[in-house]
C-alpha cells in the first residue's frame, strides 16, 4: 500500500562548523510560539501585564524546563533497571546527544513552574494570571516540538494498515514489545507523535475559546490545560511502542506516562473544581501589588469586571 508519511529525508544539517539538529530548531522555535502566545494574552485578558514580563519568565522557566525534563527522563529510565545512566553517569548531562533525546515534558512542566514562581515574585506578579495566560501557548509549543519527533524517527506507535501509516528507516525500529523481535522492514506504524501534535492544536482552540466564554481566572485554564493535555496523552502513549519504562500492577504492567497522566488528570480536575468554588471570577491585575490613584501602594483586585477580552 501507499505510505503516505515517508520517512523523513534528514534529521538535521551542517551550517558552517555547526550541526543543528531539527528536533532542537523545533523545541526553539515552539518556546518562542509560547512566549509570543502567552505575551499577547498576558498583556490583554488581564491589566497590568506586559509582553517584557513574559520574557523575562521565559529567561528563568526554560533552563529550570531543560533541567526538569532531563530528571524526570533519567530518573524513569533508572526505574528500568539496566539503565545507561548507571553505567555512564556522566551520560545524565549530556542531554543533546542523539538531537536533544532524553528530554520529558512532565519534568520540564514541573521545574519550569518553579522558574515562572520564582521570577513572577521578583517581578511582582500574580503566577495564576501568568499561567492562565500561558497555558494555551504551551500546548502550541508542544504540537510544534513533537513534530520533531518525525526528524528524529522516534516515538510512533504500534504497526497500522491505515493509510497515514508512518514509514522508518531501518535503523530507527524499535522491538515489538509483544514478540521482543525487530519489527520488520516496510512496516508502518501510528504516527503517535502526529496525533499528539494535532490534540494540542485542537485542545489550544478550546482552553481560548472556553476562557473567553466564561472569563476563567484563578488558575483555572492552566488546570483545563493540564486535564486536556493529560487526557490526550493517555491514549496516545497506549498506542505506543517504544522504550518505557513500565509499572507492575499484577494483572498487568504499565507505562509510566501513563499512570502520570491519570494522576495529573486527577490533580488538573481537583484544582479546577476547588479554585472555580472558591474564585468564580477573573482577577483584576497581573500584579500582587498596585499603585492607587494617589501613588500609594495597595493590594491589586481579586476579580475583573465583567468586560474586556
Amino acid at each position: 500500500m501507499p505510505q503516505t508519511i515517508p520517512a523523513p529525508p534528514l534529521s538535521g544539517f551542517d551550517l558552517g562548523p555547526l550541526y543543528l539538529n531539527i528536533y532542537s530548531l523545533m523545541i526553539l522555535a515552539g518556546v518562542c510560539l509560547a512566549v509570543w502566545v502567552g505575551g499577547r494574552r498576558f498583556t490583554t485578558r488581564t491589566a497590568g501585564g506586559t509582553m517584557d514580563d513574559v520574557i523575562t519568565v521565559a529567561f528563568w522557566a526554560v533552563p529550570f524546563g531543560i533541567i526538569g525534563a532531563r530528571l524526570y527522563h533519567v530518573f524513569t529510565d533508572l526505574l528500568g533497571g539496566d539503565s545507561l545512566y548507571l553505567r555512564d553517569p556522566v551520560a545524565i548531562i549530556r542531554f543533546w546527544d542523539g538531537g536533544f533525546r532524553g528530554l520529558s515534558i512532565w519534568g520540564g512542566i514541573g521545574f519550569g513552574v518553579v522558574g515562572a514562581y520564582l521570577a513572577a515574585r521578583r517581578l511582582g506578579l500574580r503566577l495564576p494570571v501568568l499561567a492562565d495566560a500561558i497555558a494555551p501557548g504551551l500546548l502550541l509549543a508542544q504540537a510544534v516540538g513533537r513534530m520533531g519527533n518525525w526528524f528524529n524517527q522516534e516515538l510512533y506507535g504500534a504497526p497500522t494498515t491505515l493509510p497515514w501509516g508512518l514509514s522508518v528507516d531501518p535503523g530507527h525500529l524499535v522491538i515489538d514489545p509483544a514478540t521482543g523481535a525487530r519489527f520488520a522492514e516496510g512496516t508502518l506504524f501510528h504516527p503517535t507523535f502526529l496525533y499528539e501534535a494535532l490534540w494540542n492544536l485542537a485542545m489550544a482552540a478550546l482552553l481560548i475559546w472556553l476562557d473567553r466564554r466564561l472569563r476563567l481566572g484563578h488558575g483555572r485554564v492552566m488546570f483545563l490545560y493540564v486535564m486536556s493535555y493529560t487526557l490526550g496523552r493517555l491514549w496516545i502513549e497506549m498506542l505506543r511502542v517504544d522504550p518505557s519504562s513500565m509499572v507492575n500492577l499484577g494483572f498487568t504492567q504499565v507505562r509510566v506516562n501513563v499512570i502520570t497522566s491519570v494522576v495529573l488528570f486527577l490533580i488538573g480536575l481537583a484544582g479546577f473544581l476547588l479554585v472555580g468554588r472558591r474564585h468564580p471570577g477573573r482577577e483584576a491585575d497581573a500584579r500582587r501589588v498596585v499603585p492607587d490613584d494617589e501613588g500609594q501602594a495597595s493590594a491589586a483586585g481579586e476579580d475583573a469586571p465583567e468586560t474586556g477580552v
